[in-house]
C-alpha cells in the first residue's frame, strides 16, 4: 500500500501521465504509410499516427539484395539501428583530418548502429542474394529523410531542410 494519496479524478485528467494504456503491436499490425526509399520497405511500429508518440519513431526496414539508399539524413533526429538480419552497411563522410573520406561500417546480426543529427549518410545492402532487415529507432515521432545529391553538406542545406 502506497502513502501517496491519489487525487479524486486525477485518472479522468486527459493529462494523466499514471492511468494510460500501453500498447502492443504485432508484427501484423506495422503500416507502410511512412516514409518510403527505393528498395526499401519502411514499417512504422511505434509513431506518432499509430500510438500517438510525440517524442519517438519506431520501426523495420527490409532492404532488398543488392541494394544501396540514396545519401541522405534524418533531420534533427537522433537515430538507432539494429541489425536484425543481413549485412548492410552504412557509409558516411568523415571530416576529421586533411581529407574529407568515405568510411563504410559493415554490420552484421546483432549490431547497432547509431546516426546523429544531420549526419548525411546512406544504408546498403551489399548482399546479392539475402535482404537485410533493421529496428530503427528515431527521436521525433515520424520517419524525417531528406535526400540529398551527396555525403557533402553545408549549413544552407540543413537551414533549407
Amino acid at each position: 500500500m502506497s502513502d501517496v494519496p491519489i487525487s479524486p479524478g486525477l485518472a479522468d485528467l486527459p493529462d494523466d501521465p499514471f492511468h494510460r494504456r500501453l500498447h502492443h503491436i504485432v508484427p501484423g499490425g506495422l503500416t507502410s504509410e511512412t516514409a518510403q526509399t527505393s528498395g526499401m520497405h519502411r514499417r512504422a511500429a511505434i509513431s506518432g499516427a499509430t500510438v500517438g508518440s510525440s517524442r519517438l519513431w519506431m520501426g523495420q526496414t527490409h532492404v532488398a539484395p543488392a541494394t544501396s539508399s540514396a545519401n541522405h539524413h534524418h533531420g534533427d533526429s537522433e537515430t538507432a539501428i539494429y541489425v536484425v538480419s543481413g549485412t548492410p552497411s552504412f557509409v558516411f563522410l568523415d571530416i576529421d583530418g586533411d581529407e574529407p573520406r568515405e568510411v563504410r561500417v559493415d554490420t552484421r546480426p546483432g549490431d547497432y548502429i547509431f546516426v546523429p543529427p544531420f549526419v548525411p549518410h546512406r544504408e546498403e545492402n551489399p548482399d546479392p542474394d539475402n535482404e537485410a532487415v533493421v529496428v530503427i529507432a528515431r527521436s521525433s515521432q515520424e520517419a524525417i529523410v531528406v535526400n540529398l545529391p551527396d555525403l557533402r553538406w553545408t549549413l544552407r542545406d540543413i537551414r533549407n531542410k
